[in-house]
């Protein structure tokens, strides 16, 4: 990402991930749009940041002993109790443990893994938890609807 003379851009060039966005911020630029245009931008990069620790880890694991707490609408605070249950601190612990990978980096990708546990269990208690959840209004083309994995 860069910014040249008040442009935003990303642009993404490899196997699996093509793309571009990019807006001019001007003084005339409603706040408006620059906010809907960094909510695509950051729902675009955090699909591709799952996708890429799906390729590392397997997320399947996770996400089952996640869907084994069966939260629902209004579990909020079940769920962050269960972010730091030791049974989801041990499925984390047992598939960030790649021996592929330095302690540190294995360190690395519990944190990553429970930043995705912490957003799948509070969205299955229907909270909004990032930007892309937001309906805006004639932007479809930047919110598209990615399919489950």
């Amino acid at each position: 990402m860069r910014n040249l003379d008040g442009s935003i851009q990303l642009v993404a060039n490899y196997s699996d991930w093509k793309a571009i966005k990019k807006i001019t911020v001007t003084e005339k630029t409603d706040p408006l749009t620059v906010m809907e245009f960094l909510a695509s931008l950051t729902g675009s990069v955090d699909n591709k940041v799952e996708a890429n620790l799906k390729k590392i880890v397997d997320l399947g694991k996770l996400d089952k002993a996640i869907e084994e707490l069966g939260l629902t609408k209004g579990d909020a605070t079940k769920a962050l109790e269960e972010i730091n249950s030791r049974t989801i601190s041990k499925v984390i612990n047992e598939i960030s443990a790649n021996p592929k990978y330095q302690k540190n980096q294995q360190k690395e990708l519990a944190e990553f893994l429970k930043a995705y546990a912490t957003r799948k269990t509070l969205k299955a208690c229907g909270l909004m938890v990032d930007y892309t959840q937001i309906e805006i209004p004639g932007m479809g083309r930047l919110k598209k609807k990615v399919p489950k994995e």
